[in-house]
């Protein structure tokens, strides 16, 4: 089983050029608004005509630029969920599903779609017509639709972003249920970094049209290849940065020499280091290991199960609002060190640091 994805499409801002290939494991399309996931989508589906390349599925060509093979929507069996779900208003829950499967006989395409519904936990409002669907009863209809025609491909198109936060939960475990049973390959597409991880395995990060990551989840996350994909994965913290030594570097925001585990320096542009891998130590001996920094709290953004601090390296800020660095903790430690005197101890181990290239 295998999606292999290589086309350009002009538009209008920029060239989109997703050059990938996809298993039975899931794929997730990371990237902002506007960096032409969704675009990607709708040409591997057929809704939309790349200009040169090739997309193939299974040893089948979709599409082939130089060949003149252009397969349209209804023969290439790919199911895709749209981002607001595309029901036919007019159609039952029943009559929606089985819609995709008109080339099956009528009794197996009603057995395949009350296999579909039951799937999706949906017995009983076969016969409601969307609008009287909550949220996530339409996401889960739109979900059965699409596997309704048993696709070679499944392709989500932010298949989460119209819930709230409790039914996104509870949608994204089924999701990940159901993907588990489809075992044919999948594109997952989110601009949510930690859905992204929760989804997938293995993950292409996009922006611009272009690939600038690709591989598994931990990698990308671990060591992205430059500060783009960095940011785009969710860093908060980086610094200009120069090479001192083999080991260490200078960050040149944050007004320190920092030592790296990283073996990069001479390439160095930017330091980074995630906001959850900060730590603190208090009192007057400085804890033993290095980059060890005195802090000064700016200020503090509170949820109900993490607190964000923005913190002042060296001196209390002369600046209002001015911070270096965004530390994430729990609440329970929040709790712990709140009243703590400061100036703190923010610790930035070495192993944690992102040494990355221009």
């Amino acid at each position: 089983m295998a999606l292999e994805v290589r086309f350009t499409k002009r538009l209008r801002s920029f060239t989109l050029a997703p050059d990938f290939s996809c298993d039975a494991e899931p794929l997730a399309i990371l990237g902002p608004s506007g960096a032409g996931k969704s675009m990607t989508l709708r040409c591997i589906a057929g809704l939309e005509r790349p200009d040169e390349g090739s997309i193939r599925l299974n040893g089948r060509t979709l599409f082939d630029s130089a060949a003149g093979i252009n397969v349209p929507a209804r023969q290439r069996g790919v199911g895709l969920l749209f981002q607001n779900y595309a029901l036919f208003p007019h159609l039952t829950v029943m009559q929606n599903v089985a819609f995709g499967a008109q080339r099956v006989p009528r009794g197996e395409r009603e057995a395949r779609a009350r296999k579909q519904i039951a799937e999706v936990h949906l017995e009983g409002l076969e016969h409601r017509l969307p609008r009287e669907l909550s949220g996530g009863e339409q996401q889960r209809a739109a979900l059965a639709r699409a596997l309704a025609i048993e696709p070679q491909a499944l392709l989500l198109d932010e298949p989460l972003s119209a819930l709230d936060t409790y039914l996104r939960s509870k949608i994204e475990q089924q999701l990940i249920t159901t993907l588990a049973q489809f075992r044919k390959p999948t594109l997952y597409v989110t601009h949510n970094i930690e859905e992204a991880y929760r989804v997938s395995t293995k993950l292409v990060v996009l922006a611009n049209g272009k690939v600038v990551a690709n591989g598994t989840r931990d990698g990308v996350f671990r060591d992205p290849p430059n500060l783009e994909v960095a940011l785009l994965t969710g860093l908060k913290n980086f610094s200009r940065a120069r090479p001192v030594t083999a080991s260490s570097i200078e960050a040149l925001d944050w007004k320190c020499v920092l030592h790296c585990a990283s073996a990069q320096q001479a390439k160095v542009a930017f330091v980074g280091i995630r906001a959850h891998h900060i730590g603190f130590a208090f009192g007057e001996s400085k804890p033993n290991g290095t980059n060890v920094f005195p802090c000064w709290l700016v200020r503090v953004s509170e949820t109900p199960f993490h607190a964000t601090l923005y913190l002042h390296l060296h001196e209390p800020s002369k600046i209002e609002g001015q911070y270096h660095l965004q530390a994430e903790v729990t609440k329970e430690q929040w709790s712990l060190f709140r009243d703590q005197p400061q100036p703190w101890l923010a610790t930035l181990p070495p192993e944690t640091l992102l040494v990355l290239p221009e």
